[in-house]
C-alpha cells in the first residue's frame, strides 16, 4: 500500500483523515503563502485558482522529498465581495472581518491536491456558500474575546465546529469543505486508484 502524507500541521484535517480509517502521517510544508496569494491576488486570480495553486505549492514541496508517497495539499481561502480574507492577525482584525460579513453572504474554498514523484496526479476545489447572521456587536466582541485562541487559526475568524456555528443562517455546501478538506472526493479518489479498500 502506498504511503499517505497529509502536507500540513492542521490537526482537524488530520483528524478527519484518520477517522475516516486513512493511514496518514502528517509533513507540514514550509512555504511562503503570503508571497503567492499577494502575487495571484495582483494579478486579479480567481479565489479558486488561488487556493489550488497553494495546495498544490504545499503538495510539491513535500513530494520532493517522499516521491514514493502520495502527498496530500490542502489550502483553503474565504471570498467575500471580491476580496480574499486570511487568517486574522489580531483580536481587532478578527472582529472586523465579522462585522464586514455580518448579513451577507460569504463563500470558502477549499482544495486538495495530491502529487506523486512531484506531479500533481488529483485535484478538488469544494465550495460552500455560508450566510452569516446580523450579529449584535456586543455578542461580536465577547465572541472574539471567548474563542480568539482557537479562532486566530481560521479564515473568517470563526469555526463552525465551534461556537461560530451561532454566526450562521445559512450553510450551502458540505461540512467538511467548511473544515478545510473536500474529504469525500479525497476518498472516492483513493478509493478508485486502490489506495482504500472500498
Amino acid at each position: 500500500m502506498t504511503e499517505i502524507i497529509l502536507a500540513s500541521g492542521s490537526e482537524i484535517r488530520l483528524t478527519l483523515l484518520r477517522n475516516a480509517g486513512v493511514e496518514v502521517t502528517a509533513v507540514p510544508a514550509r512555504v511562503d503563502e503570503d508571497a503567492l496569494r499577494r502575487a495571484m491576488q495582483a494579478d486579479a486570480a480567481p479565489p479558486r485558482d488561488v487556493a489550488d495553486a497553494l495546495a498544490e505549492m504545499k503538495a510539491q514541496k513535500i513530494s520532493a522529498k517522499h516521491p514514493r508517497s502520495l502527498v496530500i495539499g490542502c489550502d483553503q481561502v474565504l471570498s467575500f465581495e471580491g476580496d480574499i480574507l486570511s487568517k486574522p492577525d489580531t483580536p481587532e482584525d478578527a472582529r472586523n472581518q465579522l462585522a464586514r460579513m455580518r448579513g451577507k453572504r460569504h463563500e470558502l474554498l477549499s482544495a486538495a491536491v495530491i502529487c506523486e514523484e512531484g506531479r500533481p496526479i488529483w485535484r478538488h476545489v469544494g465550495v460552500v456558500r455560508m450566510v452569516m447572521r446580523p450579529v449584535s456587536d456586543g455578542y461580536l466582541d465577547d465572541y472574539v474575546a471567548r474563542n480568539w485562541d482557537s479562532i486566530r487559526h481560521s479564515v473568517g475568524a470563526y469555526k463552525l465546529e465551534e461556537e461560530g456555528v451561532r454566526l450562521f443562517a445559512q450553510i450551502q455546501g458540505d461540512y467538511f469543505t467548511v473544515l478545510g478538506l473536500p474529504l469525500l472526493e479525497l476518498l472516492s479518489y483513493l478509493t478508485v486508484r486502490g489506495d482504500l479498500e472500498g
